[in-house]
């Protein structure tokens, strides 16, 4: 299978894996089922892992956006956005395991550091309708979604590396606030 070699260029096949196996702590079931329609094996999303963490961690790292557009190619769109102060570069690669969505890689403008990496919704593409905590199924909505329908959603310190966790308003008699966790930018949990 390409991209699967230890010797092979490290590939967007690849790259997926890596989404997935952070993923594979919280639902490692659906997990299980994307790992399936791609053909690959749980060692091979553990090799596909420990490569990406070496490249990372190598003396020798490429700067974060530039170990992107290595493993995945050209963005299928760039531009500036600015987060309040923030001036940023916004660089977006198709995800085919997620053809809704777009990993978004946000730099800082004119460094090339990368302030934030995780997965959003694709431009044009229709989200999901997010009206009651029962809306919100693992893997249909991302954290920008999520905090745009729950407002007074508010951010909170991550359980990991690429993990997000919003804490969303309560609703009910009584009120019962909620806590929806999100691995690399995908809702995960929400408890």
């Amino acid at each position: 299978m390409p991209g699967m070699s230890p010797d092979a260029p490290f590939g967007p096949l690849d790259f997926q894996l890596v989404l997935l196996r952070r993923m594979a702590d919280q639902r490692p079931e659906l997990v299980d089922d994307a790992r399936r329609r791609l053909g690959v094996t749980v060692s091979a999303m553990r090799e596909a892992n420990r490569r990406w963490q070496a490249m990372c961690r190598s003396p020798r790292a490429r700067g974060a956006l530039s170990r992107y557009r290595s493993v995945l190619g050209a963005p299928e769109a760039s531009g500036p956005r600015r987060i309040g102060d923030l001036e940023c570069e916004a660089h977006l690669w198709p995800v085919p395991l997620w053809p809704g969505l777009r990993f978004e890689v946000l730099a800082v403008a004119g460094s090339g550091a990368v302030w934030n990496e995780w997965l959003v919704r694709a431009p044009g593409a229709a989200g999901p309708v997010l009206r009651t905590a029962d809306d919100l199924v693992p893997w249909s909505c991302t954290v920008d979604e999520v905090a745009r329908a729950f407002p007074g959603a508010r951010p909170l310190e991550g359980t990991a590396p690429t993990r997000f966790r919003l804490a969303l308003p309560g609703s009910g008699t009584p009120a019962t606030a909620l806590t929806a966790d999100f691995t690399w930018g995908l809702l995960q949990t929400v408890e």
